[in-house]
């Protein structure tokens, strides 16, 4: 991204997948061994085409994403998908295969996290001396970033307001990890729980993840960067994590690239889901941005206390949280009455569903549509995962569950019990 695109005119895609043994499914860090030019030679970034292949903080995880802004989600799925069955065919002769979904159900960090070695391992090794990146929060986490590009202040002001409105309920829709240490968790989006805490030892990096109002580069250095890199300079004397990748919070503004990352989104079974839940949710950042029921004054309006309250909500119960919130659900067209004195997270992005056939342009292609339905009709991942699971959390079941899912993202499918 970079500053020449204006609001909604393109979006950059990034989804991060875990690398297992293809018969056991422990994870197998063997990233660097993929990764690599047709010399043999190890890269951090290999580009295919539409697809860039690179590295991530640990050396058992990949992270596909796009080589350039697109300007649509139009023919992404199937880039995305040649890509992974690509990574799967070289991942093959080491007797391993990619796993979706945010968390690996069993694998236990402090014994099996090992950090990638190759280019950028000076910042690595700085993160993990500082926070300590091994556990669930750090080594065992995969989510999909979706990169939005914004113009000057006038539409990063517009553009942060709205996606803060949206970082909460996005569980609801997206979470996909129910499961870890073999066990059903509290939470059905566990990523995001563990997330929220990876850097407590600092808390302005991550924020309570729900960013700040700030609505402008400088009240944005001023509010959240310069919190940040002065809380960390005593612990990061030679300045190699002072910079815009250190913010943590659930959305983050990379002006260095004219972009607001967001981060809240669970990998989900296969790429057509991931972008499905991409194109959902610039659909409804967008309406937000046109102010069709509130204005953006109002907007910037809405302090990050309740948001974050809303979102840990969502965290722990998905789709099934209960909003009572009347002044919240105002900004998505919905109004309640002594007779419906909540709705539920759920019904919310049933009703938000119609927005992606209003935006005016299509953030959500035709061939993706049906995949938005039938996800926001069939819950969360995470929920499936757990219909499938039943009782049964013995090892063994738990493979045979979770190679189904490797399954679905090596075809592409959606996956419904």
């Amino acid at each position: 991204m970079n500053t020449t695109l204006g609001l909604f005119s393109a979006l950059g895609i990034e989804i991060e997948y875990g690398i297992i043994d293809a018969k056991r499914m422990n994870v197998r860090p063997v990233a660097d061994r993929i990764l690599v030019d047709r010399d043999g030679d190890p890269v951090s970034d290999l580009r295919r085409g539409a697809i860039v292949w690179s590295n991530e903080l640990v050396n058992h995880v990949i992270e596909l994403k796009t080589s350039e802004p697109a300007p649509s989600l139009a023919g992404l799925s199937e880039h995305f998908h040649q890509n992974v069955k690509a990574a799967n065919k070289r991942l093959a002769a080491f007797g391993a295969r990619l796993m979706p979904t945010a968390m690996h159900p069993w694998m236990q960090p402090a014994r099996e996290t090992q950090l990638w070695l190759g280019d950028s391992s000076e910042i690595y090794e700085t993160f993990n001396r500082i926070f300590d990146c091994t556990g669930h929060g750090w080594s065992n986490v995969q989510s999909m970033h979706l990169n939005l590009p914004f113009d000057g202040d006038e539409e990063f002001g517009r553009l942060h307001a709205a996606v803060r409105l949206v970082l909460p309920i996005l569980p609801a829709l997206a979470a996909s990890s129910p499961i870890v240490d073999g066990r059903r968790s509290e939470y059905l989006d566990t990523r995001l729980n563990v997330y929220e805490h990876n850097c407590d030892r600092i808390p302005s990096v991550c924020g309570g993840v729900i960013p700040e109002p700030v609505y402008s580069e400088a009240e944005y250095r001023r509010a959240i960067f310069e919190p940040m890199y002065r809380d960390l300079a005593p612990h990061d004397p030679d300045g190699v994590l002072q910079d815009e990748f250190l913010n943590s919070r659930g959305a983050i503004a990379r002006f260095q690239r004219g972009s607001l990352e967001i981060r809240v989104i669970d990998v989900q079974e296969c790429p057509a889901a991931d972008l499905a839940i991409a194109g959902l949710t610039t659909s409804v950042v967008r309406r937000l941005v046109e102010q069709i029921h509130t204005s953006t004054a109002e907007q910037q309006a809405v302090d990050s206390g309740s948001l974050r309250q809303l979102f840990r909500q969502t965290v722990r119960e998905g789709e099934a949280a209960e909003i009572t919130d009347a002044a919240y659900l105002a900004h998505f067209g919905i109004t309640l009455s002594p007779a419906q004195p909540s709705v539920s997270a759920g019904e919310l992005w049933k009703h938000l569903l119609s927005w992606s056939d209003q935006s005016g342009a299509e953030a959500l292609p035709a061939e993706l549509k049906p995949v938005a339905e039938k996800l926001v009709h069939s819950g969360t991942l995470a929920s499936r995962i757990l219909q499938a699971v039943g009782d049964d959390f013995s090892p063994n079941h738990l493979r045979t569950v979770y190679a189904h899912l490797c399954d679905r993202l090596a075809e592409n499918q959606l996956f419904i019990p």
